[in-house]
């Protein structure tokens, strides 16, 4: 027990450094992955044909090829071509565009699995695009693609691990490379806890969303500190 709280003693400062690398890449990509997959999502659904072809190939491109391809043709094609990316905007667009694309499909389908009398009460009460969306249609769909979305940003934090690829020190990196002085198995028996403590406590944060959108669609019963809070608005 000694030992390996000397090893993780010595190995702090660099863990750390790829414990944070790590957390970059995750909340910049799953930024990233979740406009691009509400835009590509609600583009799905556009009346016009062309745009729901144009997002049909490029959602079709980035789920149909390999994540490692498009981190090798961002970072070391497109420089032949005069543009240079920055590792950290490497890691984003790769794992933006990639999880976007599967998010988009999360996002089309949820809406659509919205009841359609509720879109034809919309359109009968003559609301406008965005009061209809916001106020009626997302609410539902929210609720309905918070557990795939969970998925999605649990498998991005594992994607991550290509960091190495283009030349960024990640946790992966950091702990290959402290089996050279710490052993194979504490080194990766580390880098599993720390993986899996980051992806226990992304998963609890969006059950905790989802949790809350049922509770505001009335699918689930409120919580004490909910309605006491509901109790002391209304004496007041």
């Amino acid at each position: 027990m000694s030992d390996l709280l000397d090893t993780l003693a010595a190995a702090s400062p660099q863990l750390w450094e790829g414990t944070l690398v790590t957390l970059q890449l995750t909340f910049g990509g799953a930024a990233l992955a979740f406009l691009v997959a509400v835009g590509l999502g609600l583009a799905a659904l556009s009346p016009w044909v062309i745009v729901r072809t144009l997002v049909r190939v490029i959602v079709e491109l980035f789920r149909g090829t390999s994540l490692v391809v498009q981190v090798f043709f961002l970072f070391y094609v497109l420089p032949l071509w005069g543009v240079e990316l920055a590792p950290y905007t490497t890691g984003i667009l790769a794992l933006g565009l990639n999880y976007g694309a599967y998010g988009s499909e999360v996002v089309r389908g949820s809406l659509t699995s919205v009841p359609q009398g509720q879109w034809e009460t919309t359109t009968a009460l003559s609301m406008s695009w965005l009061h209809k969306m916001r106020r009626v249609i997302w609410p539902q769909a929210w609720a309905l693609m918070l557990p795939g979305l969970n998925n999605l940003l649990i498998m991005l934090v594992k994607g991550t691990a290509l960091a190495s690829f283009f030349l960024m020190n990640d946790l992966t990196f950091v702990s290959d490379q402290m089996r050279r002085t710490a052993g194979t198995f504490t080194s990766y028996g580390i880098a599993m806890v720390i993986y899996l403590l980051i992806a226990l406590a992304l998963s609890w944060a969006l059950r905790v969303l989802e949790a809350r959108a049922l509770r505001r669609l009335g699918l689930r019963e409120p919580t004490k500190g909910e309605t006491a809070k509901a109790t002391a608005e209304a004496v007041a």
